[in-house]
């Protein structure tokens, strides 16, 4: 039960960290006010660091800033390594 509603969450957060990319990006062509920063890295602390690094990728987005391009993969690294640290530890306890 807990694995579905974790999977709903981070899928959830990807979708909506690659839609603010988008929306961001379009806003700063456009000259209108922007998404703030802390907005972005916090879609992506929340589960969505793929959708964001997705976005970045896809959108041309926020690539020359050295704070997304060393953040956003730093997150996905250490929700990586939480996923697989819980994994190894639930997996350790059930067995």
């Amino acid at each position: 039960m807990l694995q579905k509603v974790l999977l709903v969450w981070v899928l959830a957060w990807t979708v909506i960290a690659f839609a603010l990319m988008g929306i961001d990006k379009a806003k700063a062509k456009r000259h209108k006010q922007r998404i703030p920063e802390k907005m972005l890295f916090l879609s992506a602390i929340l589960g969505g660091s793929v959708g964001s690094l997705v976005g970045m990728s896809l959108f041309r987005h926020k690539t020359k800033h050295w704070s997304f391009r060393i953040g956003m993969p730093g997150i996905l690294l250490v929700q990586v390594a939480l996923l697989l640290l819980w994994s190894v530890r639930h997996y350790v306890w059930v067995v």
